[in-house]
């Protein structure tokens, strides 16, 4: 075997990962770097707004790219380079999630790929204070110049996989990756449209165009990161005063997933109109408020096929599919336990609880002039 791979990484031109505006690979044969590439581009179109915090990272604006091709006309050169070679990126799970969601915006078919992640192999191999990519790389000997430069941190990724197999005494990344008990991050295949789009683009779709530079519906400072973590924020208690004729107004609330704002806020706007709220499910909980891209169609779908011996009866297709996503966290899956138990809970959507709360979202919604695809399920079947 030889360690043959191509390392990735992107930049992103705001909080939603399927606005690339920059992309560098790197090809590595016999553990030497044969060949690179780098590449500027236009980010899908409806998603192209450039967030000035994206721009102080890594320098790039939407005036720096006004001429460039957008994603999709570069993809193909993209995914020629790339060949049949699997990936390495320094946190795998935001560059795959780039191209899906890129890929998805852009209505394009994906080619699948693989990718191995060089954050979760540095904390299994190496002893680091910090596996951030300059530690990690500054571990393999390799000085990383000019950190959120695609091209170097590419660089950098692949400087630090080439280490990580040498101290292995590997060439094989595959064989190192399950020896150690890792996963690749995979994107997967499909033709046309996939058969479910991803989280981080599912719920931009409930947004409308919040990131389309053609349209300035809110203040930069109001442009959602939706790739932050999600700090579970203080339990406020129900104001004072509140509004009893509210519907949030005496309910008991619990917040699982990403959300296109801090969770904190929206904990802070519930206690506002009277709701209390907590970080785990428990007997006393009335509503789950179900992030990352759920609609309220199908958390309907997955309460109605909830069943009191079974938790959730393996014909309710939405619920199979959430299972594996959205509610896949240990409070999405108590709470389904104690609403097959009896115990009155709804699962709530972020939509849903925006348009409960009115003028006091803080992100605007125009979901009637989604820039691209719809806010259904895509029909097309997957490749």
């Amino acid at each position: 075997m030889s360690l043959d791979f191509t390392a990735v990484d992107f930049e992103t031109a705001n909080g939603f990962r399927g606005s690339p505006c920059s992309i560098g690979l790197v090809r590595v044969r016999d553990g030497v770097e044969v060949e690179a590439y780098y590449a500027t581009m236009r980010p899908p179109e409806g998603f192209d707004r450039f967030d000035p915090s994206n721009i102080a990272v890594h320098g790039l604006s939407a005036e720096q790219v006004a001429d460039r091709p957008r994603f999709a006309e570069l993809f193909a050169e993209i995914s020629a380079f790339v060949g049949e070679d699997v990936l390495v990126a320094h946190n795998a799970a935001f560059d795959v999630e780039v191209f899906r969601s890129a890929l998805e915006v852009s209505g394009m078919s994906s080619p699948g790929l693989r990718a191995w992640c060089t954050v979760q192999l540095s904390r299994e191999v190496l002893a680091l204070e910090s596996h951030a990519l300059p530690s990690a790389a500054a571990a393999a000997g390799h000085e990383l110049r000019h950190h959120h430069h695609a091209l170097d941190d590419a660089r950098a990724c692949a400087a630090v996989a080439v280490h990580i197999a040498a101290r292995r005494a590997t060439d094989d990344l595959d064989g190192l990756g399950a020896a150690l008990g890792l996963q690749t991050h995979d994107l997967p295949r499909w033709r046309g449209r996939p058969v479910r789009e991803s989280r981080a683009t599912r719920q931009v779709r409930t947004m409308g165009p919040i990131f389309d530079a053609r349209r300035i519906t809110v203040d930069d400072e109001e442009l959602p990161d939706l790739m932050r973590w999600q700090d579970e924020g203080r339990n406020l208690p129900p104001a004072v005063g509140a509004d009893p004729a509210h519907p949030l107004y005496g309910q008991h609330l619990v917040f699982t997933g990403g959300l296109g704002v801090a969770r904190g806020e929206a904990k802070r706007l519930a206690a506002a109109h009277g709701a209390r709220t907590s970080s785990r499910v428990t007997a006393g909980t009335t509503m789950l408020v179900v992030g990352d891209g759920a609609t309220g169609e199908e958390l309907a779908a997955v309460s109605a096929g909830v069943d009191a011996a079974e938790g959730v009866s393996g014909g309710a297709s939405e619920a199979a599919v959430l299972l594996d996503g959205p509610l896949a966290s240990n409070k999405a899956r108590d709470a389904l336990r104690r609403l097959a138990g009896g115990q009155p809970l709804r699962l709530l959507s972020e939509p849903e609880l925006a348009e409960l709360l009115g003028e006091a979202w803080p992100i605007a919604r125009d979901v009637t002039d989604c820039p691209v695809g719809e806010l259904s399920r895509p029909t097309e079947t997957a490749g």
